[in-house]
């Protein structure tokens, strides 16, 4: 299958590309601002680019026309489900297409689908064993650069997701401690 570059900047926007792609068999390399995909180009090379049209340090847009004018691989660009897409931008980058956010797999898979399986340009994925017998195909794998800021964004995500429940939880044991009572009391209201 294809070796794909995503970037964006948004973890959960990450993690559901990478899923819906490595389901698929793709190898996926996600990176979190468009100045790590421009220096990951060269040493990944891609087969095709998924970038997010707003992204620190280099946006979408640039990647793209970057991409595009050094006879780069195809490029979808991605915008979240109210951002404004400025289509002018995006024909005059030549994109190969545009996503909303969050990806929808049928609509993702469909569009990187019309780009075919990558060739084989990598030489350690023979076409058979040494006995002439076909070799196991090599599992897809996944290359994640770890940025700092991407981390405290997932965590950040994650608290907020939990809080709620620790807020109860917690309610309810302190005011079962100062009602010395010992018994776990109703729901806090």
């Amino acid at each position: 299958m294809s070796r794909i570059l995503l970037a964006d900047d948004s973890p959960h926007a990450q993690r559901m590309g990478e899923r819906i792609l490595r389901d698929e068999g793709h190898e996926v390399i996600t990176v979190s601002d468009g100045l790590v995909a421009m220096l990951r180009l060269k040493d990944a090379q891609p087969d095709l680019i998924i970038a997010d049209i707003s992204m620190p340090e280099v946006t979408g847009y640039e990647l793209c026309e970057y991409i595009k004018s050094n006879g780069g691989a195809p490029v979808f660009l991605t915008a979240g489900a109210v951002e404004p897409v400025d289509e002018a931008e995006v024909s005059r980058v030549r994109a190969d297409g545009v996503l909303k956010k969050p990806f929808e797999a049928s609509l993702l898979l469909e569009a990187i689908g019309r780009f075919g399986p990558a060739k084989k340009r990598r030489a350690e994925s023979p076409a058979a064993g040494t006995n002439g017998a076909p070799a196991k195909a090599a599992m897809p794998r996944s290359v994640v650069v770890l940025d700092p800021e991407q981390i405290r964004a997932a965590v950040t995500v994650a608290l907020d997701a939990s809080l709620p429940g620790l807020v109860d939880e917690i309610s309810t044991k302190v005011l079962a401690a100062l009602s010395g009572s010992g018994r776990k009391p109703g729901p806090p209201r």
